[in-house]
Parts: structure tokens; sequence; C-alpha cells
């Protein structure tokens, strides 16, 4: 099966052609068009084509003339070449909820919409319409695709960032869910509202809670926090956020408590799922010494060797772990155990640790007691 896709260079088409590869479709079986593609090639892709995305258009020209010539000359170009060739491939085209407006773009996109449909009419080829809402994702534009890769850009570069309203509510539709949704359509199966497809999954948020969210993304660095990722679109919009990063700011440095015992650093920290830190000891060093009411931990020795030791705190009894990077084990710390993690080989001993609630001053939970 042959796959045309106009566009491909663009933000939706640059994500449609990896996911297709990913599915299996081979540069032979799409066939892209862009601005930079030979333009006699279109004749031949519509002679070959089993199914079109047509994803090309104009939203940001110099010239107002441009949006119905990049929008609707375009596609009445597309759709001759089709007809020239008796091709009855189904077309997908993304459209806008601009059309439902009265603007230079709304028009040329809603005039786009309307040879698409005339066309299907004439010839019972299948069609699929999107008004596609705000779009986000990896690989989109600032100032240019949405205000979302706006927002990324600049904030992840500390420059500043303009909300004329901050109560401005915005429609958004994340790229991987236009994407299966996409290919559903190309399996003939497509989400339906009238006359018109749907990208089934969208998220509301205002312009100032989305700003706000960005920035917390920016300063999670320095908290070592991890945004909420059960919440649908914080997820999504951090995985965008981080594919704006600049390339020479892909790393950055976490807080080591030295000392001559090794140090102790935390990685991060969860609002609902507690934190990890890193632990690092040196050979005959003990660490510990004390327990906790509820506060719980997970130690992961993952390099040299140690031996963990437990002792209820009403008991004389000492039970032993010894651990080792060479067998990765996860040892549980009970509540109401005092214990302690010794180094007993001849090098550094790395333990990952996780605690079910980020550390609180104020109530630490943590009482000094000899093992």
């Amino acid at each position: 099966m042959k796959i045309l896709v106009t566009g491909s260079k663009g933000f939706v088409g640059k994500n449609l052609v990896a996911e297709l590869k990913n599915q299996g479709y081979n540069d032979k079986d799409i066939l892209e068009f862009s601005r930079e593609t030979d333009p006699s090639l279109l004749n031949q892709y519509t002679k070959e084509c089993n199914f079109v995305f047509h994803l090309a258009g104009v939203n940001r020209p110099e010239n107002e003339t441009e949006f119905m010539e990049g929008n609707f000359d375009f596609t009445t170009h597309l759709l001759a070449l089709l007809k020239k060739h008796n091709n009855k491939a189904p077309i997908l085209i993304t459209s806008s909820i601009q059309a439902e407006k009265d603007n230079p773009y709304g028009k040329s996109k809603r005039a786009a919409e309307k040879t698409l449909f005339e066309y299907s009419n004439e010839t019972g080829v299948d069609v699929y319409v999107y008004r596609l809402t705000n779009l986000f994702g990896k690989w989109s534009k600032p100032n240019y695709n949405t205000v979302v890769a706006t927002f990324c850009h600049n904030i992840a570069r500390e420059l500043d960032i303009q909300v004329n309203n901050p109560d401005a509510e915005l429609s958004l539709c994340y790229i991987d869910d236009v994407l299966d949704e996409f290919f559903n359509a190309l399996d003939d199966n497509p989400t339906m509202q009238d006359e018109f497809c749907i990208v089934p999954v969208t998220y509301n948020i205002t312009l100032g809670k989305l700003a706000d969210l960005i920035k917390s993304f920016k300063a999670s660095r320095k908290n070592i926090s991890i945004p909420d990722m059960e919440d649908a679109l914080t997820k999504k919009l951090y995985s965008t956020y981080l594919s704006f990063l600049p390339e020479d700011q892909f790393a950055y440095n976490l807080k080591m408590n030295t000392d001559h015992r090794g140090s102790f650093t935390e990685f991060m920290r969860t609002p609902e799922r507690g934190q990890v830190s890193v632990n690092v000891s040196k050979p005959g060093i003990t660490k510990g010494n004390h327990w906790h009411h509820t506060k719980n931990e997970k130690f992961l020795v993952v390099s040299g060797e140690g031996l963990i030791r437990f002792r209820k705190i009403d008991s004389d009894e000492v039970i032993e772990y010894r651990v080792s990077g060479e067998k990765l084990q996860v040892v549980d710390i009970p509540t109401g155990y005092t214990h302690s993690i010794v180094n007993v080989g001849d090098s550094d001993l790395v333990t990952v640790m996780w605690v079910n609630e980020c550390f609180d001053p104020e109530n630490p939970d943590t009482y000094f007691m000899e093992v």
C-alpha cells in the first residue's frame, strides 16, 4: 500500500511519516511531498497512491492571497490529478476550527473542505475532513504552529512569554492522539461527528495555567520534582517541553551532600510517590542506625558489597541481609525496625534508595538508635 503525504516536512507530516515507518511502511511505500519536492512528482504520486494524507497548507503567509493559493488552489490541483488518473484513493485532509470563522485563513480552509466534499459526491471517493484544534507535541515550531510550542521554546531558554488574557481557554490536542485517529481513518474507521471527523481526545486549559505549568517544568530541575504523570495533559505537555530543551542543556547537576563517609544525593521528588536518592558509602562506613513510625524505604545496591542489618526496637535479635551489585535485589525497610547499611567491600557501595514520602524537616519521622 502506497501512502501519499503532502506537507510531509511539517509538524504533523514529520510525526506521521515517522509513525508510518514504525508501523512497517518503508521509504518506497511513503510518497512524501513537500515544498522541497520536485512539483512534477505529484503527478506520479497521485497515480500510484492508495491513500492520501493531505496535510499541506498555509497558515502564516506574508501575503493574505497565499491562504487561498496554499489551502484551496493546491487542494484543487491535487484532486484534479487524482481524477485525471481515475485514482479512487481515500483522502484525509487536515482543516482547522478556524474554518468556522470569516478570517482569510478560515475562508481558505472552508473552501478546501467544500471542494473536497464536492469531489467525494462526484466520484464516490471516501474523504475524511478533520477540523483540528490547537495541536502540540515534538517537532512543532515556536511562533508558528501553536502557543504551546512558543511557551516551551521560550521558557526553556528563559525568554519572555506573552500572556494577554490568562483566563482565555484553549482546546489542545496532542500529536500522538491525532496519529491514533489518523490510523483509524486509514483503516476506514474514523471517529465521526456529523460530516466531519474528529480527534476524540482533547484538553481544555486556560492560557495562564498553561504558562504556569510549563514554567513548573523549568523549575523542576532545581526542586528535583517530577510532574504529576497521572494527569494526561501534564504528561503530554512535559514530553513536549523536553523536546524543546536546548541541545547543550539536556543535563543538569544535582546537589551532592558529601563528607568523609561518602555522599547522599536526592535524585527526584514526587508529590504522591515519595522520593528517590542515591547513597554512596566508602569502605567500612556504616550509615543509618535509625527507625521510623510510618516512613518506609526500599534499598537497592547497584555497585559494591553491603550488609543491611535490622533490629526490632524492642528486641535484641539482629537480622542481616548481604547485598551486592552483582545480584540486584530490593530490600524493604519495615517500620519499627532500626536499620543500618555497612560497606563490607573494598570499593564504594552505591545504593539507590526510595522512600514513600518526601523529606520534611518539620516532621522527619526518623529516630536514631543503634542496631
